[in-house]
């Protein structure tokens, strides 16, 4: 079994949606996600405005022929959005840091492989190749706090939770990367 890892730019990555919805109904509409299978096929409608956003970049891993895992990026605008998760990270990271560390960083929007790859080392490379070209190393992600295994996953990879997570154990934690310059001024969480 062969495993190869391809970075796209900009609409390339389009001819590949339905393969790309099929790894993420895998990997969040299952546990620890549980994800109704419309948030799939809301991230394949929105993938075309995302693949045009500035410093859109996304990695695939294809396996004998089947995709198995993706993972996509883009730089973070100035001012910080307001929409999605994004004011639960600018609470957490406060107005100057939010704006210093993440805007015009590399966000890691999307990191999804199918059951079957898990444990494999394609979340890594996946990981590496989206964020190989970060500006002067700054890329940030975000995620639950209720997913364990993902946060424990990001940390064996060099990334640092910046974030403190709510006290009732829900929400989102931000992570910077392993080259992120902000990782040493960074707070530890409790």
């Amino acid at each position: 079994m062969t495993t190869g890892i391809r970075v796209h730019t900009g609409a390339e990555l389009l001819a590949h949606t339905d393969a790309l919805r099929s790894v993420y109904v895998d990997a969040f509409c299952a546990p620890p996600w549980n994800e109704e299978e419309e948030r799939a096929t809301e991230f394949a409608a929105r993938l075309p405005a995302n693949a045009a956003r500035p410093g859109f970049t996304a990695a695939t891993a294809v396996r004998d022929g089947e995709a198995i895992g993706f993972a996509t990026a883009w730089t973070t605008p100035t001012p910080f959005p307001t929409d999605r998760c994004y004011p639960q990270a600018a609470v957490g990271l406060g107005p100057a840091h939010t704006a210093d560390w993440l805007c015009g960083a590399l966000e890691i929007d999307e990191l999804a492989v199918r059951p079957t790859a898990r444990g494999t080392g394609v979340a890594a490379d996946l990981l590496e190749a989206v964020t190989a070209h970060a500006p002067d190393g700054r890329a940030w992600l975000l995620t639950s706090v209720q997913n364990t295994q993902a946060m424990a996953f990001y940390r064996r990879q060099g990334w640092t939770q910046v974030t403190h997570p709510s006290p009732d154990g829900k929400g989102i934690v931000v992570f910077l990367g392993p080259r992120h310059p902000a990782r040493p001024l960074a707070l530890l969480p409790l």
